[in-house]
């Protein structure tokens, strides 16, 4: 029994070059396939965390409202703001207070993918929009 599986074992060399070619060939093809997916992945997960900085940032606004009543005072130089954990500024990553006055202000989140979330709020009226539509996390009608 040992020879005859010696005998086999011997009389097999490798795998041929044709062999070896489909196999990258398949593995090529799969990874054309997946690796576009993946990508869009990475995207919306960049712009669903500027999402949250910006709904975190809103909760932080709120609350420096009930503090002073106003908005106005509320802008990065605010302990609230500044003990918020969220970074503040117009860069990848960031959230921007653009003209926190006495009954809104506008914050502007800014995606590492390139995609910016606005939010605005006007006395009780808020609105949400995104640049990119349907690209992302922006859906096509640009309303988050």
């Amino acid at each position: 029994m040992l020879r005859k599986v010696r005998e086999r074992l011997s009389g097999e060399r490798g795998f041929t070059l044709i062999e070896l070619l489909v196999v990258i060939l398949i593995i090529g093809i799969l990874a054309a396939i997946a690796l576009p997916a993946f990508l869009g992945q990475r995207q919306k997960g960049q712009d669903a965390s500027a999402k949250s900085n910006v709904r975190n940032l809103v909760s932080h606004m709120e609350s420096c409202f009930v503090t002073n009543e106003t908005y106005a005072g509320c802008d990065g130089n605010n302990p609230d703001i500044q003990n918020s954990g969220i970074k503040i500024g117009n860069g990848p990553g960031q959230v921007e207070i653009i003209n926190p006055t006495a009954t809104g202000y506008t914050l502007t989140g800014y995606s590492k993918s390139g995609n910016t979330f606005t939010y605005v709020k006007n006395g009780s009226n808020v609105t949400k929009n995104c640049q990119q539509r349907g690209e992302g996390g922006c859906p096509s009608d640009g309303q988050w």
